[in-house]
């Protein structure tokens, strides 16, 4: 049967070989059998820019996901709050397609709407902040015009700050917001849903406006990889061995 694979939260990095060997698997293995791959952002634990594709990980990263557009399954690739510095030298490397976040598709019948899912965590009002300037154009110049080894520099020290805030943050602060959710149904006029980000993977159904809609958190893949696979029968989560 026709399936899309949905992913996100790998933050793939040379720290976690174990994962970057999982991702492969999947690319050799579930990913080819699909008709569509989506990566729903965090594809990397942190993207200091474009020209850090010669990085050997990176590189690998890159011919993995050409060989799998190559073989017939369309790549399409979100921005997430670790990787949103990906642009279109990335895209063109791997064959894969930049969508924005929200995106609203068709799948198998159902309306769904795409998001990474961080800009449905209203309550961190901090981090929504730092988003905000974070991706305009200004910032976003004045920091790609360091040299590289400055901006990876300067993500690790984000990295390490943001792993310190969780630890302190409210567990409520770090998940979405049911009134943010709300208005992303009512918004899209999507019956469906389906993110990442807060790392706790679950399916929940909501009652908007009188009209049931779920909502799929994927997994991220600190422990172990996983997809969603969703075909004309609804959504699965799958496990990767």
């Amino acid at each position: 049967m026709p399936f899309t694979a949905l992913i996100s939260d790998l933050h793939l990095s040379a720290a976690r070989p174990e994962i970057n060997r999982s991702f492969f698997s999947f690319l050799h293995g579930p990913a080819c059998e699909a008709d569509a791959l989506y990566i729903l952002g965090d594809l990397f634990d942190y993207w200091p820019g474009d020209d850090d594709l010669s990085d050997p990980l990176n590189a690998q990263v890159a011919a993995g996901l050409r060989a799998l557009g190559d073989a017939g399954v369309t790549v399409f690739l979100m921005h997430g709050n670790r990787d949103f510095l990906l642009s279109r030298r990335f895209s063109h490397a791997t064959g894969s397609t930049l969508i924005a976040d929200p995106t609203v598709t068709e799948l198998y019948g159902t309306t769904t709407l795409l998001m990474h899912g961080d800009t449905l965590c209203t309550d961190d009002t901090r981090y929504q902040a730092f988003r905000r300037r974070s991706r305009s154009r200004p910032w976003q110049w004045l920091f790609l015009a360091q040299p590289l080894w400055l901006r990876r520099a300067e993500l690790e020290r984000v990295r390490g700050v943001s792993e310190v805030q969780k630890k302190v943050k409210p567990a409520y602060i770090m998940d979405v917001a049911p009134a943010a959710v709300e208005q992303a149904f009512r918004e899209s006029g999507a019956t469906r849903l389906i993110h990442g980000h807060t790392h706790r993977p679950s399916r929940h159904v909501h009652q908007v406006d009188g009209r049931e809609r779920e909502r799929w958190v994927l997994s991220d893949w600190y422990v172990r990889g996983q997809y969603l696979r969703v075909d004309a029968h609804g959504c699965t989560p799958v496990d990767l061995s």
